[in-house]
Order: structure tokens, then C-alpha cells, then sequence
């Protein structure tokens, strides 16, 4: 589904509010509740201005987080993208990610993606995380299968389940406290 379980929300949200970082790639953003969340959670300061007799917005050019974003399934796109994504490409993450500069974010999100890869395909998209990523590469992926199919977007299909031990073989060794999914880091800074 284009959007995560509710219980690792805050989770996720609590390590990019202390990592604070200026440029962030959610891959497979879906919905958009983590470029929304997160605009929110980092710009607080620099969505209005404030002034004596009224509170107006701030120019999107004064906005301190490039918030970008890959999504395969155009239609999930809707207003509150355009409002909290700088720029979102469309199309498959595997053939995106090769496109882009080392280290071009200092943040990568991949949240509740890596089930619709297969185990291959997974561990290079994980390495192309790795290398985009300039500090970290935050994912997230349920402990059980849950089957899933979809005709209508294909990105949707669950493909592999990912056990602790195999995020940690591919250098995402911090796991942080959820009981339903693996959220998995790998810092590089």
C-alpha cells in the first residue's frame, strides 16, 4: 500500500528530527506521509512568517530541506506532494538510483520498499541506497510476509521477506525498536 504502519511513524520521525539533515530522498514515496512528516518536523521554523497582525506562508525558496523523492506508481501523486517534495522522480528506483551522484543526499528513506524487490534485486537497491546516501539510509520492511498482489500497480507485490540477519550482512546493522518491521540504518558518517 502506498503508505506504512502507524507504529513505526514516530520511530522513523525521531531519527531524521535528530539527524537534521539538509537534503533527504524517500524512495517509493507513496502517499507521502514521511516528505510530509518530515517538511513539517524539520521547516517548523520556516513554513510562515509570523508577523504582529498575521501569519503568511514562506516561499518555498526559503526553505532550508531539499526534500526529494522516486516513486514508480505516477498516481499516487497528489497536491500534498507538490507542496512537500521538492522534486519527485517518476519511474523504477532500481534504474533511477544508478542515475544519481554519490552521495547526493545527506539522508535516504526507503520506507516498507525493500519487500517488493526480490532478494537480489534488494541487495542492489540496498547497495544503491549505500552509495546515494552522504550520512545515512534509513529502511523499513515488515518481519512477516504479508502477501500482496496487485494488477493494477505491479510495484506493489510483495516479493521477499527480509530477516535482521541479512539487513545487517548488507551493512544496515542498527535496528531500531518496532514490533511489527525491521527499521534498519546504515550510517556512513
Amino acid at each position: 500500500m502506498p503508505f506504512s504502519k502507524t507504529s513505526q511513524i514516530s520511530t522513523i520521525i525521531e531519527y531524521i528530527e535528530r539527524l537534521n539533515p539538509v537534503s533527504i530522498l524517500d524512495v517509493g514515496v507513496g502517499m507521502g506521509q514521511y516528505g510530509f512528516l518530515s517538511r513539517i518536523h524539520l521547516e517548523h521554523h520556516n513554513l510562515f512568517h509570523i508577523g504582529e497582525n498575521e501569519i503568511t506562508p514562506r516561499d518555498r525558496k526559503e526553505w532550508r530541506v531539499r526534500i526529494d523523492g522516486i516513486e514508480g506508481y505516477k498516481a499516487y501523486l497528489t497536491p500534498v506532494h507538490d507542496y512537500c517534495y521538492n522534486h519527485i522522480m517518476i519511474g523504477d528506483a532500481l534504474k533511477i538510483l544508478p542515475t544519481l551522484p554519490d552521495n547526493s543526499y545527506e539522508l535516504i528513506l526507503a520506507i516498507d520498499i525493500l519487500e517488493h524487490f526480490t532478494q537480489t534485486d534488494g541487495v542492489t537497491f540496498l547497495s544503491q541506497l549505500k552509495r546515494v546516501a552522504k550520512k545515512a539510509a534509513l529502511i523499513s520492511t515488515p518481519k512477516t510476509f504479508i502477501p500482496q498482489d496487485s494488477n493494477a500497480n505491479p510495484y506493489e507485490n510483495h516479493r521477499s521477506l527480509w530477516e535482521k540477519e541479512k539487513l545487517i550482512e548488507n551493512d544496515f546493522p542498527k535496528i531500531l525498536d518496532n514490533d511489527f518491521c525491521w527499521i534498519a540504518l546504515c550510517s556512513l558518517s
